[in-house]
């Protein structure tokens, strides 16, 4: 662990307990203020608690601050902070100590209790110690970035394409804390210790299954004797989520393939249900309006398209959309050019497809309306999906929901990606949307599935907001 990591956790505490003390001098304060007294009609606040007797009320309080803040994680000890993870972990856990705080005072009615000031406090202590946490984060990056204090130095270890990718995202983004001192294929101690000797390390990353398990205890000893933090990235099999248990009398192992088992089906479900409701009745104004605009441009065909999608167990299920194409291009059994439709569907996938796998998406594509082209951009014609959701056919988050004939495509193990509902964004719209290839598509949808969680959820949909306003690559 850097020294100037050591330093920059533990220099939070005190820092956030002088920012709490001004929050609540600050709230104070401006309680007691003779503009706020006389708009607020409020009695002077040193009737009913001398300042003394208020700090003491702060002071008894503070540990309870530093000590759910530290139940948040906001004193872990690591080389960077992301700003936007933190702020709301600060915001939550200081709604948690004034809601003690609140309690407190009705039980101890001696206190006073000014809705004013805890209101005031609440606002003042989040945004006292998020100021002071993203000043000690651009200090942190500075002195990564200039002076390489606190830097990481790696070695990484073995031959596959993931240490590749790993040293590339390192050398990309300095900001992370860390520097690639060497790649080597071996994790032989001799090796190491040569490369520790010419440019020394503070950490080594392995990443290579086939490297003998001896050489691997002789490389985690070395680096506990050393004082060298050891990471692998692991296979399939040691990072899936487990349970131990007896059975038999035998200890055994229970892989869990998805914590959307159980409570966790049940929580999504009911979280599909109350969003989904809400975004129907947000979008219905603007839904109205384009369904006007698509009638007009092209009124042959219907509004909504149904679109056939294999959905969670290898159901089919229709997807809503609203048309963009032109009705005599679209792939429908009633449109009286279906033959037609699908040969030049065909013949586009074939010439103008910018995907790889079974997956196509094809480039200028020439079938939409002028008002497809708009909402396609923006992701409108897939708003209809909230019914889908309301009805769970769909869910929010979740992979994709694919085409029978590209489904048929798939290889055995990408349908995992069918375990669960498809949902209308997930993992690998926010992280490229329709840019990525199908196989790292599948293994953001195959983290999501093994990783779920309701704030993981929330994350991605305020995330999609984000990636909607942004032009698709192969739009354009």
């Amino acid at each position: 662990m850097k020294k100037s990591e050591l330093f920059f956790s533990a220099v939070r505490i005190p820092l956030d307990a002088l920012a709490i003390m001004g929050a609540a001098l600050t709230a104070y304060w401006l309680r007691d203020a003779q503009i706020v007294k006389e708009a607020l009609q409020l009695r002077s606040l040193l009737n009913l608690v001398p300042l003394h007797e208020f700090l003491k009320i702060v002071l008894i309080s503070l540990p309870f601050f530093i000590l759910i803040f530290a139940t948040q994680g906001l004193y872990d000890i690591r080389a960077t902070r992301k700003f936007w993870q933190e702020a709301p972990k600060v915001f939550s856990a200081t709604t948690v100590v004034l809601m003690l705080v609140v309690v407190a005072f009705f039980l101890k009615r001696e206190w006073f209790s000014s809705r004013f000031i805890i209101l005031l406090a609440w606002f003042l202590v989040t945004f006292y110690v998020i100021v002071i946490r993203l000043f000690l984060q651009k200090a942190q990056k500075w002195l990564l970035q200039k002076k390489k204090i606190g830097v990481h130095r790696t070695l990484l270890i073995g031959r596959n394409g993931k240490i590749e990718l790993l040293k590339k995202v390192i050398r990309k983004n300095p900001k992370m804390g860390y520097e690639v001192v060497d790649v080597i294929e071996t994790a032989r101690i001799a090796v190491v210790k040569e490369v520790r000797e010419k440019r020394g390390i503070d950490e080594i990353i392995l990443s290579d299954s086939t490297i003998p398990e001896d050489d691997i205890e002789k490389l985690i000893d070395f680096c506990a004797i050393n004082n060298i933090t050891y990471r692998f990235i692991p296979t399939t099999l040691q990072t899936a989520h487990f349970e131990m248990g007896v059975f038999a009398g035998e200890p055994i192992i229970e892989i869990k393939h998805t914590p959307l088992d159980g409570w966790g089906k049940i929580i999504k479900r009911a979280f599909d249900m109350i969003v989904s409701s809400f975004f129907i009745i947000l979008t219905a104004p603007i839904l109205l309006i384009v369904a006007i605009l698509i009638k007009i441009e092209d009124g042959r065909g219907p509004i909504i398209y149904k679109n056939k999608r294999v959905g969670s167990d290898g159901k089919e299920i229709k997807v809503f959309k609203l048309r963009y194409f032109q009705w005599k291009y679209c792939i429908d059994k009633k449109n009286p050019n279906f033959e037609e439709a699908l040969a030049f569907e065909q013949k586009l996938i074939k010439e103008c497809s910018v995907r790889q796998g079974p997956l196509y998406k094809i480039k200028n594509d020439p079938r939409k309306t002028k008002i497809g082209t708009f909402i396609e951009k923006y992701s409108i014609d897939e708003f209809p999906q909230f019914f889908n959701v309301f009805l769970g056919d769909m869910s929010l988050v979740g992979p994709r929901p694919h085409q029978k004939r590209e489904v048929e495509k798939y290889r055995e193990y990408h349908r995992r990606l069918l375990t669960i509902k498809p949902g209308i964004t997930g993992m690998a719209q926010v992280s490229g949307r329709s840019d990525l290839d199908f196989e790292d598509e599948y293994k953001l949808d195959l983290y999501y599935i093994e990783n779920w969680s309701l704030f993981l959820d929330i994350q991605i949909i305020f995330k999609t907001v984000a990636v909607l306003l942004k032009r698709r690559k192969n739009n354009s």
